[in-house]
């Protein structure tokens, strides 16, 4: 049986070779073993952001900062997340929230 660290780099590789929704699967899987895979969380914000599905990306972004508030670069990814959520879906409600992810990254 492979350890959550093999199958997290078994996901960044499929992710990177273009097989998002493999890479998903395998990180929905670590998050099953171990919830608190803040970098399982972060990774699938990106993945569901560039899919298209803006408010599981959002869910994982702000789980990983839930679970590391004092981590700048997880507060950096929210507001990347909210930005992509905003363009793709006109919710302007995501402005405010990357603004005050960012803020909070600074603040860090």
């Amino acid at each position: 049986m492979s350890t959550l660290l093999e199958r997290y780099n078994e996901a960044e590789r499929l992710k990177n070779t273009g097989k998002p929704e493999e890479a998903a699967t395998i990180l929905c899987e670590v998050l099953q073993e171990d919830p608190s895979h803040v970098l399982s969380h972060m990774t699938l914000a990106r993945i569901y952001t560039n899919l298209g599905r803006h408010e599981e990306a959002v869910a994982h972004a702000e789980k990983a900062c839930e679970l590391e508030p004092t981590e700048a670069i997880n507060f950096s990814l929210l507001s990347l997340t909210y930005q992509r959520a905003y363009a793709g879906t006109g919710d302007h409600r995501f402005i405010r929230m990357a603004e005050d992810a960012m803020a909070r990254s600074r603040m860090l």
